[in-house]
Parts: C-alpha cells; sequence; structure tokens
C-alpha cells in the first residue's frame, strides 16, 4: 500500500487496479491486461490516449513557455486567445472567461463572482443558489454543498445553510414520479415545487439555479423534454440567473456543441473543464455574461484587485492543449461524429431492457446509463450497492472499464472518438457482465420477485 490519499474511493478498497499506459480508446494495466476504456476516464479524454498532435502542442507550448501567471496586470496570449475562441461559440453574450483548473474549481469560482456581482450592483442579500438534489458540481467546501449527493456530504459538516444552498426536486421522472404520475404531470408538480422554493425564500435572495443539462455523477439522468423550458420560464419571471454546469456535457459529450443545446437551454452562466482539454492537462473555465463583468470593474477598482484567482489561472500549457483540443474538435467534425455514434450507443443499449435485471436505459449522445433494479416491474431499487459494486468488477474483468453511479446504475461514457466495431465491442462486454451480475444477484436472493 502507497501512500496516497485516493479521491471518492472506499479507503479499505485502494489500489485495485494500476493503469500504466493507454493509446486510443484502450488503456493496459501492470499485467498487460488491455480495457476499452467506457468512461473516458472520469468522462474526460474525448480524444482518447495518445494523442501526437495534442502531444505535440504541449511539448512545443513547454518548449517556449512552461508557466507565466495571469496576476497583477500580466497576461500571455494562449489565455487571451482561448478566452476569445470561447466567445466566439458560448451562447452567452459577450462572454468573459475565468480559467481554472478544475470543475470544482470553476464553479467554487462562480459562486465567489455571484456573490462579488450583486455586491456590485446593489443586492447584496441576493446570495442563495438552488440545486438540484442528486446534482453534481464538485467537492471543494462550496462546491460540494452546491453538490446533492449524500456521500459527498456524509462527515464533512459542510456549510450547506450558511452558503445559502437550496435543494430542488431531482427530473429524473423513473425514480422520482408518484404513482401514476404521467411524465407531464410530474415536470409540473416539480416545477410547482421550485416555484414555492422560491417564494417562501424570496426571489430577492437568490442569486441563481445551477443544473447539469445531463445529470452525470448522479445517475446519467435526462430530464423530461419540457423540464429545462418550464424552469427558464419560472427563472426569468422572479429574475434568477440559470447557470449551466457544463463539465460533463461540454464539447461533443451530447452530440452538440454544449448539452445546453441539446436540451434547450439559454444559460446566463456556463463551467466547463474535463472535455475542454480533453483531459490532457488540467483546466476549467467559469463564463459569465459581459454585463456582469463589467458591473464588477469598479469594485475590484475601490480595493485595487479583484481578490481571486489561482496559480495556474491560465497556465499556457493548459491553454495550448485546449486550443488544440478545440481546433480537433471542429476539424475533424468531432460533434456530429458523437451525435451518429451517441445513436448507435443508445440504440443498443436500449437492447438490455427487457433484461430481468434492468430498470431504466437513458442517455444522451455518447453519454448513457443503464439502471439496474431489484424488482423490473415496480422498478424497486437495491437495498444497498452491493449488484452495481458487482457490475462494474464484472464489466472489468471482462475488459471494460465502467463505473456504478448513483447506487446502481452503470454509466457509459466512451471516448468521441470511438468506432463503430469498438462500440460493439463495448455493448459485448457488458452483456457478459450483466449475465454475470443476474446469476451473483440471484445466488444472492438479491432481487424481489
Amino acid at each position: 500500500m502507497s501512500s496516497v490519499i485516493y479521491p471518492v474511493t472506499n479507503l479499505k478498497a485502494i489500489e485495485q487496479i494500476n493503469i500504466v499506459r493507454g493509446k486510443g480508446v484502450y488503456v493496459f494495466d501492470q499485467d498487460g491486461n488491455k480495457y476499452l476504456e467506457g468512461l473516458s476516464g472520469l468522462w474526460c479524454s474525448a480524444l482518447g490516449y495518445g494523442n501526437e498532435e495534442m502531444i505535440a502542442a504541449i511539448n512545443t507550448q513547454l518548449n517556449i513557455l512552461s508557466y507565466s501567471q495571469l496576476f497583477g496586470g500580466r497576461t500571455h496570449q494562449l489565455a487571451m486567445d482561448l478566452a476569445d475562441k470561447l466567445a466566439d461559440r458560448v451562447p452567452i453574450e459577450n462572454a468573459k472567461f475565468f480559467f481554472s483548473n478544475s470543475g470544482s474549481e470553476a464553479n467554487d469560482s462562480q459562486i465567489k463572482m455571484l456573490r462579488y456581482y450583486f455586491n456590485a450592483i446593489g443586492k447584496p442579500s441576493k446570495k442563495k443558489i438552488i440545486a438540484l438534489d442528486r446534482g453534481y458540481h464538485g467537492v471543494t467546501l462550496a462546491t460540494a454543498a452546491l453538490t446533492g449527493l449524500p456521500v459527498m456530504h456524509s462527515h464533512f459538516d459542510l456549510p450547506v445553510d450558511a452558503l445559502g444552498i437550496l435543494r430542488a426536486d431531482c427530473p429524473h421522472y423513473y425514480r422520482e414520479r408518484v404513482a401514476e404520475e404521467t411524465e407531464d404531470e410530474f415536470v409540473s408538480r416539480i416545477i410547482g415545487n421550485l416555484e414555492q422554493l422560491i417564494l417562501s425564500e424570496g426571489a430577492d435572495t437568490i442569486a441563481a439555479f445551477i443544473a447539469e443539462p445531463v445529470m452525470g455523477a448522479g445517475g446519467v439522468i435526462v430530464p423530461p423534454a419540457n423540464y429545462f423550458a418550464r424552469v427558464q420560464e419560472l427563472l426569468a419571471q422572479h429574475d434568477i440567473l440559470f447557470w449551466a454546469d457544463e463539465v460533463i456535457c461540454g464539447f461533443g459529450r451530447t452530440g452538440n456543441d454544449f448539452g445546453s443545446t441539446t436540451m434547450g437551454i439559454a444559460p446566463d452562466l456556463m463551467s466547463f473543464a474535463k472535455q475542454l482539454s480533453s483531459a490532457y492537462i488540467p483546466i476549467s473555465a467559469a463564463v459569465i455574461p459581459g454585463n456582469m463583468y463589467e458591473a464588477m470593474i469598479e469594485q475590484s477598482a475601490e480595493v485595487g484587485v479583484f481578490g481571486h484567482g489561482y496559480t495556474y489561472t491560465g497556465h499556457p500549457v493548459a491553454c495550448a492543449a485546449a486550443l488544440k483540443a478545440l481546433e480537433i474538435y471542429e476539424r475533424d467534425g468531432l460533434y456530429d461524429r458523437a451525435a451518429q455514434a451517441g445513436a448507435i450507443l443508445q440504440a443498443r443499449l436500449q437492447e438490455f431492457s427487457s433484461h430481468p435485471l434492468v430498470g431504466e436505459v437513458r442517455g444522451k449522445g455518447l453519454i448513457a446509463a443503464v439502471e439496474l433494479v431489484a424488482n423490473k416491474e415496480t422498478g424497486m431499487a437495491f437495498a444497498d450497492g452491493r449488484v452495481g459494486a458487482f457490475a462494474q468488477r464484472a464489466c472489468q474483468q471482462a475488459g471494460l472499464l465502467l463505473r456504478v453511479v448513483a447506487g446502481n446504475s452503470v454509466g457509459f461514457c466512451p471516448p468521441l472518438i470511438i468506432e463503430d466495431a469498438q462500440l460493439d465491442e463495448m455493448v459485448e462486454k457488458f452483456a457478459a457482465a450483466l449475465d454475470a451480475t443476474l446469476k451473483f444477484a440471484r445466488e444472492e436472493k438479491l432481487l424481489q420477485l
């Protein structure tokens, strides 16, 4: 056992697989075993492993300028070029970008900038943020409070109330509907609950509503078709900003440039990370509209500095990696390719809908989940995560790396470069693992028939 403290890991079950190299959509462990990387690492390796153009761009930049900071009036061309390139592509007017290193940092920066902005325009009470149950937005002290997953809260004593974090219903029709509710009735009910939350808290105290276009770690949840339209209508009535967390969905994952495009969202704020550089170098971005930035300028002048930033904000090598990734995505038509491959993936996974263990198959583009249930007829969930954990191990034994999220939902998120034959390979390996998992569940008497 090494001296590493491992993230999001049972600390009694560490170092189970040691990945030593990767190429394309495959990775290899220290014993030479080959695995199809079905989750793009952690929803991030869009271009797969060993992309020579990415490596060359990074190496070239290391030789030119390995580091420079952006504090106190300094800049470098790569940060400006990346911000300008992104500004031409996002659906936010006169967008401005604050760069950092992870999705957690981008979202943490958004919280701070929201407070800074509303103080600047004379609305200091407008600080609360509405976040969804089962939403995932990071693990810093503030962003873990935004995250609506109990495991991210347990034993950390997070300042949820002190930060003004409010919780709204998870828009998962399959799991959260009541009795014989139709999808429209479900949406109307949870939108009504959201409206009551806004009215009871006071719209003048609420800064923003945050949501992932497709929820990732919470179970790859695709909200009903009319959900976000209803949310945006309600937020507009109450002068509350819509903040789209695009950390997983951005840059092709859902078959479009952004998840917001796929789900019909016109965001006021956006957060990026992961596929921004295809995970070759850590980089993220908090995106705000120009009017919000303009309001912050005078306030920073009064103090003498905008008192927020990181040593590695706008790191030149990270910016070079992001610029090259964006170039490849657009030149090679990878957003369209993700839509085409995604249609194949979604169709193939739907073949498991009749499997005795499967309650729901869901997804958009090249992100999907297969939810395993104790009772197929009623949708009853398993009492614990043993079945999902077994399924993940069975996939690994079959040469497929996936991740089980939200208890017993098997998440799929392959690199955007995956070929049709590799999609078939992924599905075939999962099929074998699923049958092994059914046998395990029956032997352990975990099914509720």
